[in-house]
């Protein structure tokens, strides 16, 4: 019996990213460039699909370069990767958003997916009709839907708003409703990208009890995220994508390992100015440069338990209105075990030029032996995301014997201790 429900063969995907603008030194060319424009700019946007067998230039792109594998009926796939390693681009090709350029995807079964928030739903009509909607577009009969109806609005916790146009939902609420009807119409493969994000905590864990539900029933889920820890959680097998190609395909533990290792700088110092695979820059503040120190402010990469350590980080373009940041420190697993921000600690981060370096020191490193890495978060004065630099740098803490029973928990205290006689 075959039991692969996704057979991908050699699949591609190509995208042409633009075309330069042409620049005029004298009046008349200027004049003419105004003049002609509309004409211009009908030619790039013809061009912008015809290739003329071209594979390779400035303005081409390969999402995907000769994907080949193969999913199982019931297997749980993590997909890992950096930002535009191909992820988003091989789920669409998936849910049948987007043609390939080459190689074939054979699907076998009805696939929901959530992908992006705003697609799925026609913005004017209410979360009802966009239940039944979704269930028509599935191919299931009006009845079967409304057998499951209840269920999803239950789940979606939104049935105050169930009758009100999906346009007026908030973020929360949007994600909410579209994961509740993908889980719950009986797709035989789920598709899950990374927009469970929005979502509060509470929600994220409810999802993910679902996903692993929906899998022990007999169908598939392909999930991506950025969370290692919910990748490790949920996942059996995980597929490692870099630059469009699949770098691992194995075990969750092994690929993540492998992804989070070459990642983790290990000499205490790293500049950051060029370290764009790893990082999302939505506003002007940028992390250049990141130090981990020892008590005597010596770089340092190797730490022992209850050890201090400060963590420095050069910052450009800083205006005077002043910045916050945040140091998120991560096992090898993905879990999150530290987070310290600079709101929590008072400083002054105003007036200081265009460039600062922060300090932040952690007195006792109370986190068992291990490596661990470290992202650097950085947002304007009203807390929105402005630089997020993954994994910039890593550590290791050891345990030089001075304790001989097993420490198994990620945080190590030593607590206060004293005999008291009765």
């Amino acid at each position: 019996m075959n039991d692969k429900i996704i057979q991908i063969n050699n699949l591609s995907k190509r995208y042409r990213i633009g075309l330069k603008e042409e620049l005029y030194d004298s009046l008349i060319g200027k004049i003419s460039s105004v003049v002609f424009a509309p004409f211009n700019n009908f030619r790039k946007v013809q061009k912008l699909s015809k290739f003329e067998g071209k594979d390779s230039g400035e303005d081409i792109i390969w999402a995907l370069k000769e994907i080949s594998l193969d999913i199982k009926q019931g297997e749980i796939v993590g997909i890992i990767g950096r930002n535009g390693a191909g992820k988003s681009t091989l789920l669409k090709i998936l849910s049948r958003i987007v043609e390939p350029t080459g190689g074939t995807a054979i699907i076998k079964g009805r696939v929901a997916s959530l992908l992006e928030i705003g697609t799925g739903f026609h913005k004017e009509l209410s979360g009802r009709e966009n239940i039944y909607l979704n269930g028509t577009i599935l191919g299931m009969k009006k009845d079967e839907i409304t057998d499951k109806f209840e269920e999803i609005v239950q789940f979606s916790e939104i049935g105050k708003f169930i009758d009100t146009p999906v346009k007026r939902y908030s973020s929360g609420m949007y994600v909410r409703l579209a994961f509740a009807v993908s889980a719950h119409l009986n797709p035989e493969i789920l598709i899950v990208d990374e927009v469970l994000s929005v979502g509060d905590a509470a929600f994220q864990k409810k999802c993910i009890g679902k996903m692993s539900e929906t899998a022990k029933s007999g169908r598939t889920v392909l999930f991506v995220s950025h969370n290692m820890h919910t990748i490790q959680d949920l996942c059996n097998r995980t597929i490692l994508l870099e630059n469009g190609k699949i770098a691992l395909d194995g075990t969750t533990s092994d690929v993540i390992r492998h992804y989070l290792q070459p990642e983790m700088i290990k000499t205490g110092e790293s500049n950051l100015s060029n370290n764009f695979r790893s990082r999302k820059s939505p506003g002007k503040l940028r992390a250049t440069a990141i130090r981990i120190l020892d008590k005597e402010d010596h770089i340092c990469s190797t730490y022992e338990i209850n050890d201090s350590l400060t963590i420095e980080l050069d910052i450009s373009n800083v205006r005077n209105n002043g910045f916050a940041v945040s140091f998120l420190i991560f096992n090898q697993q993905g879990a999150l075990v530290y987070q310290v921000r600079s709101q929590d600690g008072n400083i002054i981060t105003q007036n200081l030029g265009s460039t600062a370096t922060v300090r932040m020191t952690i007195p006792k490193l109370n986190i068992i032996q291990g490596r661990y890495s470290i992202d650097v978060w950085l947002g304007n004065h009203l807390d929105l995301l402005e630089d997020h630099v993954e994994s910039t740098i890593s550590f290791e803490v050891i345990n030089r014997g001075h304790s001989k029973v097993p420490l198994r928990s990620i945080i190590h205290e030593t607590g206060k201790w004293k005999i008291v006689n009765k």
